[in-house]
């Protein structure tokens, strides 16, 4: 196992294929990292307390920071991170305890905190907060901190979110190819 890849009491990151881990990031304890998925530069993930699943084709990029929440009195399963299929987490995001559906483009610097959801084919705006418990419905462009439904998405926005996963996976690609030379 990489140095980037850490066991904590017993659980181990689980890779799917032809999946691309930079070395100076850092995933910990129980995480799964769906099929042709990237984790970039300085991306520091832990799945201490509960666990993070990350789908196919996503890419979490450089900056950032993926965690969870414990089991409490109150909350008997605690926060774990659900990210689905296709789902492009932009630099310096901070994603905690939440559910996000798949086609998402996370903005730069986003912050989604402990059990908020957001569905399908959405685009969350740079420096978004989204409170605790907060529901985004699909096909909308939400922003601001906190954040608010902006307007729908035009179909060449959900269009992108695709598009921005096909991207992310080639580049993965060439990074892979890099290393096997």
């Amino acid at each position: 196992m990489p140095d980037s890849m850490r066991t904590f009491k017993g659980k181990a990151p689980k890779l799917g294929l032809n999946t691309y881990i930079d070395a100076s990031a850092v995933m910990t304890g129980e995480i799964s990292l769906g099929d042709e998925s990237s984790i970039w530069p300085l991306v520091a993930a832990r799945g201490d307390v509960n666990h993070i699943s990350i789908g196919h084709r996503s890419n979490i990029q450089d900056g950032s920071v993926l965690h969870v929440s414990r089991a409490t009195h109150d909350n008997p399963s605690g926060h774990p991170l659900i990210i689905g299929d296709d789902v492009t987490v932009g630099h310096k995001a901070m994603l905690h305890g939440c559910h996000i559906g798949d086609r998402v483009l996370v903005g730069m610097g986003a912050i989604i905190l402990d059990g908020a959801v957001i569905h399908n084919d959405i685009i969350i705006g740079a420096g978004s907060l989204v409170p605790p418990g907060k529901i985004l419905e699909s096909g909308f462009l939400y922003i601001g901190s906190p954040i608010k439904q902006a307007r729908s998405l035009t179909d060449k926005e959900r269009a992108f979110l695709s598009i921005s996963a096909d991207n992310y996976v080639r580049l993965k690609d060439d990074y892979l190819a890099e290393i096997s030379q």
